[in-house]
């Protein structure tokens, strides 16, 4: 995860460079899409990694509130979106 962000903080450093210097928008726009979706990749692989968490939480602790974990995972996938 520590090299995804440290990519997207490339990417969004290169942007601002980009934009520093008077490129064309369209190169900049792209440059930023593509932060975009990096971000939201690197947030779905925590998400998913939470969940998968919770899970396992669950399965090893079965007297722990399921609902409450399940709710929290919910939370997480929500915030993300």
């Amino acid at each position: 995860m520590i090299n995804r962000i440290s990519r997207l903080q490339g990417q969004i450093n290169g942007a601002l460079k980009m934009m520093e210097e008077g490129k064309n928008c369209k190169d900049v726009v792209t440059q930023l899409s593509a932060a975009k979706n990096a971000l939201n990749r690197t947030m779905n692989i925590i998400v998913s990694e939470n969940l998968v968490q919770c899970v396992k939480e669950t399965m090893n602790n079965p007297d722990e509130d399921t609902d409450e974990l399940v709710k929290e995972a919910v939370e997480l996938l929500n915030k993300s979106r």
